[in-house]
């Protein structure tokens, strides 16, 4: 039995994403790619059973939709009722089941004719999306105790990885046919020229398009060509669509390992959903053209997904659209006809993360959005894929017709429509610099100093795998700031610890002898995860469940991070960090968290790193009065400025009507900086700062002058702020800096800094 067991092949079942992938590239319908799942666990958990139990809400029943190793005709027919049977049990209290002798358990349901008698060994594990129950994955096998707690954490790995795809084949499946749509108008208005707040930084000149819900349908219903096709020619079409999107999600894959977790899946299962193509088919035969049918389905699937209560899944019906459009532009093989987004600069009211990685690999231009905060996390991911964005409020940029030429200067914060010969002249001398610019970055010096000679360390912050690539260029120092909540910002669900692991150890290894410090999960506020329902009842996220709050309040899922990142970083220089801590307590507590995970995968002789820095990043005012016990119980302190700035002075960065008192150099912040780099020298440990203050060349002097030497920023910035400390003399930015501490009007201080 040892022996046997040793043949589960975990690793390859968690980590294969490419196998996953091709589940949906060979099945030619969701049933079978339902019966798919199923065989490829049960053959890499060397099981001989394994059986998806999905729940619908009308019924309020468990059914059997996809079986490997029991009575083929089940599938379909048998139907537990929640806490019915031992399926139905781990179903109703959301845990994992693991018996090795299922039939003695009194929970125990016989169904005649199913052949599961003789499987004794039976383990279930409840599939959800956040705090949404979708159905059971169920194991069994003959061998008696055959399921050990490594089976059970993996499968629930494998559920969490699989629950959003299975969810999306629940609704698709039940999908009915209704509704009818009807259409919009929008007014133009002729606009010249849009100042703007820059989200993230560069130049992009191109046709503009128009992201609005069924604009792409209504043009070509408005405006479809008469000629006529063949269900050959929409069979070439579906065919083709599948195509592109397979080899769309192979491109982010590549491209955004770390948080590209199967974006395209949905437009995918709904072209194996034979009830989608059949909708189709059936109206075809019936004498209607291909291209109307398309539009008349796909309509009745989008009302369909706008009318479910779960706001994830409503807003798949940008999904449906986006098919529907491939389709007719695949029909006709002219892709002019509707709003295609390639080479394009998007424009829409507001994006979600995965719309950005969509974008970013149809290689948009730039995007313009009508919401949000130059500092939200859309800006920061835009960043990462180095895509310019820019926040605008101007309503009528939504009405703008096609073929409609904009030219961003999301360095300076202006966009022009349909610019004059003299604006592109000036665009394209200043895209020359910029390209003489880049080359220069291979002059960073692997060291900087002052021009006194004094060391500082200028480290890289990242938020995706990409950014590595940069900081490496850069000749960055270390990593200061990890952001981890990315892969699970962008996604459909919690990614598991094996996931995670995966990820991290991909920094890890990308700078092996260099310090990297990982930021814990930092979400709310305007980083919310839309398949966490907590976070959309929050009248005031930026004050709520953020950060810390969150990770100690779900100690599961804290757990597991913490865990990932001690396994990814065993031999490494690795530093673990804490956001938005209020409190001695807080810490202690985390902290603790750390101590714990570290003593148990010990216990399970599990590779880790066992005594990394725990240190705290400092963003709340309350910190002060309590910095000089946190200074002695942390190893390190980071500050957040732009989260310090903001909870110092009351002010969202993101709410352009108070954007102006948004100020680093506001005594007070400066004051309660000095004070914290004071308490970190008065008990030897490292201070660091980053945020979007320490990209501004003017706030330099001051902060080295208050004693900093480590600085975190994106790497896009190193050679800049690199030349700009080079021209510092330490003495002389000491006493700027003592200067600036004694004055208390912002007037004085915005005289010293900028007249500097």
């Amino acid at each position: 039995m040892r022996n046997y067991k040793k043949q589960k092949d975990h690793t390859k079942l968690i980590c294969s994403v490419g196998e996953l992938a091709c589940l949906f590239t060979d099945s030619t319908s969701l049933e079978n790619f339902l019966q798919r799942t199923v065989e490829l666990i049960a053959e890499h958990m060397r099981s001989e059973v394994c059986s998806i139990y999905l729940y619908y809400d009308d019924t309020q029943e468990l059914v059997l939709k996809a079986n490997k190793g029991l009575n083929p005709d089940s599938i379909g027919n048998i139907k537990l009722k929640s806490g019915e049977g031992l399926t139905g049990l781990a179903f109703k209290e959301q845990r994992p089941i693991c018996e090795r002798c299922a039939s003695q358990n009194i929970n125990f349901r016989y169904f005649p004719g199913l052949g599961e008698e003789k499987f004794e060994s039976f383990l279930a594990v409840p599939i959800l999306r956040g705090a949404t129950r979708i159905g059971v994955l169920v194991a069994q096998n003959s061998m008696k105790n055959y399921f050990v707690e490594e089976d059970i954490k993996i499968l629930r790995a494998i559920s969490t990885q699989l629950a959003n795809t299975i969810e999306m084949t629940r609704v698709i499946l039940s999908i009915e046919e209704k509704h009818q749509f009807g259409q919009e108008t929008a007014a133009v208005k002729d606009l010249k020229f849009i100042k703007g707040k820059v989200g993230s930084a560069g130049l992009a000149f191109a046709e503009a398009v128009v992201l609005r819900h069924e604009s792409g349908l209504q043009l070509y219903k408005q405006t479809m060509p008469s000629q006529g096709h063949t269900r050959e020619d929409f069979h070439r079409a579906v065919q083709l669509t599948e195509r592109q999107l397979e080899g769309f999600q192979r491109q982010i894959e590549e491209k955004l390992s770390d948080v590209a977790s199967l974006i395209f899946t949905a437009q995918i299962l709904m072209l194996k959903d034979k009830s989608f193509i059949d909708s189709m088919e059936i109206l075809i035969q019936g004498g209607m053209s291909p291209s109307t049918a398309i539009i008349h389905v796909v309509e009745i699937y989008m009302k369909k997904f706008a009318d479910i209560p779960d706001a994830y899944l409503r807003e798949k019906s940008h999904d449906v659209q986006d098919i529907g459009i491939r389709l007719i532009e695949n029909l006709f093989g002219d892709h002019q006809k509707t709003e295609t987004c390639q080479e394009k600069i998007v424009i829409a009211r507001e994006l979600f993360p995965s719309e950005i990685l969509k974008l970013s690999s149809q290689n948009v231009k730039g995007i313009i959005l009508l919401s949000g905060g130059v500092s939200s996390h859309l800006s920061i991911l835009a960043q990462s894929l180095q895509i310019p964005l820019m926040i605008i409020s101007e309503s009528q940029l939504l009405s703008l017709p096609r073929k409609t030429k904009i030219l961003m200067d999301a360095e300076q914060g202006n966009v022009y429509v349909n610019p004059s010969q003299e604006i592109i002249s000036r665009f394209e001398e200043k895209e020359r610099a910029r390209r003489i610019i880049k080359k220069q970055h291979r002059r960073v010096s692997q060291v900087t100093k002052t021009r006194d000679g004094t060391v500082i360390r200028l480290m890289a912050n990242i938020n995706l795998l990409g950014d590595l690539k940069n900081a490496l260029a850069s000749k960055a120092a270390g990593i200061g700031l990890y952001r981890t909540e990315f892969p699970f910002i962008v996604r459909s669900d919690f990614p598991s610890e094996e996931e995670q692991v995966v990820i991290y150890k991909k920094v890890v290894e990308a700078m092996p002898k260099a310090e990297i410090t990982f930021r814990t999960l930092d979400i709310g506020g305007d980083k919310v995860l839309s398949y966490f329902p907590d976070h959309l009842k929050e009248e005031n996220p930026f004050l709520g469940m953020r950060s810390i709050r969150f990770s100690l309040r779900h100690m599961d899922i804290f757990s597991q991070q913490i865990r990932a990142i001690l396994r990814a970083g065993a031999g490494a220089n690795i530093r673990i960090m804490f956001p938005m801590i209020s409190s001695l307590d807080e810490y202690l507590k985390a902290r603790e968290v750390v101590f714990s995970c570290v003593e148990a995968l010990k216990k399970e002789k599990v590779c880790c790193h066992e005594r990394p820095q725990i240190g705290v990043m400092l963003e709340l005012p309350a910190v002060l009065e309590v910095i000089e016990d946190l200074a002695r119980e942390a190893d390190f302190f980071s500050v957040g400025t732009n989260d310090f700035v903001q909870y110092m002075l009351a002010v969202d960065r993101t709410n352009e009507k108070v954007a102006d008192l948004y100020l680093p150099h506001h005594p007070s912040v400066l004051r309660a900086l000095k004070k914290i780099i004071d308490a970190a020298g008065k008990f030897r440990k490292d201070v660091s700062i980053c945020g979007d203050m320490v990209h501004e060349e003017k706030y330099l002097k001051c902060l080295l002058g208050m004693g900093l030497r480590t600085l975190s920023l994106n790497p896009t910035y190193i050679l800049k702020i690199q030349a700009a400390i080079k021209k510092i003399d330490i003495p002389e930015a000491k006493k700027l800096t003592k200067n600036i501490l004694t004055k208390s009007r912002l007037s004085e201080i915005t005289l010293l800094i900028d007249g500097d």
